[in-house]
């Protein structure tokens, strides 16, 4: 499959090498490419991970069956704005909307009856948005093996073939427990947890964790 990820942060650059070793064709995509790879982390970075291409977010995006966002929130908006067309596209929403403005830890950007899957989905309503993997670090994201126990990882949104296609992709990257939680609105519950995520990383002093549901 063909992916496009977008955003070059922590997130971005761990998903893409490790989707990348499963098999798929990997883009990441960035505001100026040639900015981009001329910083010097990035270039290191792209030195060790030269399968995965580097091109705007209209670039990356126009190709891929799947786009993934892996933005911060408040980016999320403009960022997909930039990757043109998303219709009939699966995006992938990782994003969390969160305020650092008044320290740590920080405020949920949006009000409780909204989520920022719901606001990419009005954006963009040809596109097929799947909200999943906000819940955890980016490493367990992308290996969540390296726990004792892979814990459980959500998803939501409104289309069944799209949430199959995620679902198929979780399972690549090693997750064992996949629980659909309904509908695109039923990502608040989950970008709500983000709060609760971060103290309990205060209290355990790593983000080496996942939720667990025990049924």
């Amino acid at each position: 499959m063909q992916i496009a990820v977008l955003g070059t942060g922590v997130v971005g650059r761990t998903l893409a090498p490790r989707f990348a070793e499963l098999g798929h064709t990997v883009t990441i995509g960035t505001r100026d490419p040639a900015a981009t790879a001329a910083k010097e982390d990035y270039a290191a970075w792209q030195a060790d991970h030269p399968e995965v291409g580097l091109a705007t977010f209209a670039a990356a995006s126009e190709l891929a069956a799947l786009v993934v966002n892996a933005t911060n929130g408040d980016a999320t908006l403009e960022v997909l704005a930039q990757a043109g067309d998303l219709g009939g596209k699966i995006v992938l929403d990782i994003s969390n909307g969160l305020d650092f403005s008044g320290g740590f830890p920080p405020r949920i950007t949006f009000p409780q009856d909204d989520s920022m899957a719901e606001q990419v989905q009005r954006a963009h309503p040809a596109a097929l948005v799947v909200k999943s993997l906000n819940t955890m670090t980016a490493d367990v994201m992308a290996h969540p093996d390296r726990l004792p126990d892979p814990g459980t990882v959500f998803m939501s949104g409104d289309d069944p073939a799209a949430k199959e296609v995620v679902a198929g992709l979780l399972a690549e990257l090693g997750h064992t427990d996949i629980v659909d939680l309904g509908d695109v609105t039923t990502a608040r519950g989950t970008e709500w947890l983000m709060p609760a995520w971060l103290r309990v990383m205060g209290a355990v002093g790593s983000p080496y964790f996942n939720w667990k549901v025990v049924r």
